[in-house]
């Protein structure tokens, strides 16, 4: 039996439902249920009636799936898969960081701890972040975290007083303006597409076409009829990209801007998460109901 049909049968016989974010390998991506952004596979983990999660991407969005999935399993196959963004801030910082501004409303971006979702009125996604931060009420001092470039599209986008936590995320702090500037020249006339964690998303949209998510990304990809795209967004998402259209050639701005925490998750550590269920994700019951609320929130809008 093939690595592949293993990973199968063990779905069925297990009755689990596999995820797969947009950034994972190619042959994780093509035997999950689902793959998409971190919004998307929240939302199928909730729609699922799979007695297992399996979450090939990274901890904290298994965490997510945990909080939203109480009486679930929910597996990582790979505990290594953690996020740089997530680590640039901890609950005790964020607890400091609400003291200094007692009444500021806190949007979390997804891409953090449990930990940190519990000390948090809202969580966000980059495609819904804008959405979120416009239901504020207006006279409301927010507090955003962790990522800056996200946080500072989204003040320019909303015009809202925002403080913003001075985080970012390895990859696409990388994509900054200068790298956006030399691919357009190196590519005259294709369009390019770049997520807002991008380095200095807010200055280097005057290379940018669209500012999206990667669920967003694909949207695009599926629609657009341009002969060349090009990706500013770890190279991951490109697998699917091709596959929704084969007749554009999506080329990414840096093809070294890979995720080494999204890319930990193999196929043959999928198979063992299956066989031998693990490695399951447990969230303390009181950190669970704090960030639930935060996560509901996110989930509605």
């Amino acid at each position: 039996m093939t690595l592949e049909a293993e990973v199968l049968r063990l779905k069925d016989e297990k009755d689990a439902v596999l995820l797969a974010h947009n950034y994972q390998r190619p042959e994780v991506q093509d035997l999950a249920d689902f793959v998409g952004d971190s919004l998307y596979l929240s939302r199928k983990a909730m729609e699922s009636d799979r007695s297992v999660i399996v979450f090939a991407g990274v901890r904290f969005m298994a965490e997510t799936a945990k909080i939203l999935n109480p009486t679930r399993t929910v597996l990582l196959p790979d505990l290594k898969a953690g996020c740089g963004l997530a680590d640039a801030i901890t609950a005790p910082q964020l607890r400091t960081w609400k003291a200094e501004h007692p009444g500021a409303v806190v949007v979390a971006y997804i891409n953090t701890s449990a930990e940190v979702k519990a000390e948090a009125d809202y969580c966000c996604t980059s495609s819904n972040a804008v959405k979120i931060v416009e239901q504020i009420p207006a006279d409301r001092e927010i507090l955003f975290l962790p990522d800056m470039f996200l946080g500072d599209y989204v003040r320019q986008r909303t015009g809202r007083r925002m403080h913003l936590w001075v985080g970012d995320c390895p990859v696409h702090a990388k994509l900054s303006p200068p790298v956006l500037a030399r691919a357009r020249q190196a590519h005259p006339g294709a369009p390019l597409i770049a997520h807002p964690e991008c380095g200095c998303a807010t200055q280097a949209l005057p290379h940018v076409d669209r500012v999206l998510s990667t669920d967003g990304m694909l949207r695009f990809a599926e629609e657009t009829r341009a002969p060349e795209v090009l990706v500013a967004t770890e190279v991951g998402i490109l697998h699917r990209m091709h596959k929704l259209n084969p007749t554009t050639h999506f080329s990414p701005i840096d093809g070294g801007a890979i995720c080494p925490y999204m890319k930990e998750i193999e196929l043959e550590d999928v198979r063992d998460s299956l066989a031998l269920g693990r490695y399951e994700i447990e969230v303390p019951a009181d950190v669970a109901s704090k960030a639930r609320r935060a996560l509901d929130r996110m989930v509605a809008a």
